[in-house]
């Protein structure tokens, strides 16, 4: 879970961007003084995060790469957040992925389907394209600023698969993804 300084969706993003910062910088992601450094930097604007540009770039250094197991075969396009969640079909929502992991993900959003316990584990290029292209949808929302857990547990459908131990429910990964519920 995340440090209580995190207590809206947009400090989650922060925090979650914080510690891909983090794992660049060859620190990991579980250094908390430099990623809570950079968490601040990003809440206060006096840092900001990578443009889809640099984005594109990075991606396109293992052009013929599984951009989440790695294996090199043919590759098929993968929608982060999925069509069937309300993701659209624009370059910020899709990587190239190998079709045994495209069919293993399906229709599962990228935390969902990594779960709380591999959060941290995520290729940088596919979970930092993931988040920006959430902030927006949430931005959208006007979801950004809420720091009320019922509010944003009543617009998710990830259900029991964020409380904690004790029942109580707090911010996780889930709810930066959850309120993009599958179409009917």
């Amino acid at each position: 879970m995340p440090p209580s300084a995190v207590k809206t969706i947009k400090d989650l993003f922060f925090w979650q961007y914080a510690k891909i910062i983090s794992d660049s910088a060859h620190f990991g992601k579980k250094n908390f003084g430099f990623i809570m450094s950079k968490f601040k930097e990003l809440q206060s604007g006096k840092i900001h995060w990578s443009t889809s540009i640099r984005e594109y770039i990075k991606e396109h250094e293992e052009p013929d790469r599984c951009i989440y197991c790695g294996q090199s075969t043919k590759l098929t396009v993968e929608h982060i957040l999925p069509r069937s969640r309300g993701g659209e079909d624009i370059p910020d929502n899709v990587v190239w992925v190998c079709q045994s992991c495209n069919s293993g993900k399906g229709s599962k959003r990228l935390y969902e389907w990594g779960k709380l316990t591999n959060k941290d584990n995520h290729h940088r290029i596919a979970e930092g394209k993931y988040l920006k292209y959430l902030y927006t949808l949430h931005e959208n929302q006007g979801t950004l600023e809420c720091d009320n857990i019922k509010q944003l547990c009543q617009a998710c459908d990830m259900g029991e698969h964020c409380k904690n131990e004790n029942s109580v429910e707090k911010l996780s990964v889930y709810c930066l993804e959850g309120c993009f519920l599958k179409r009917e």
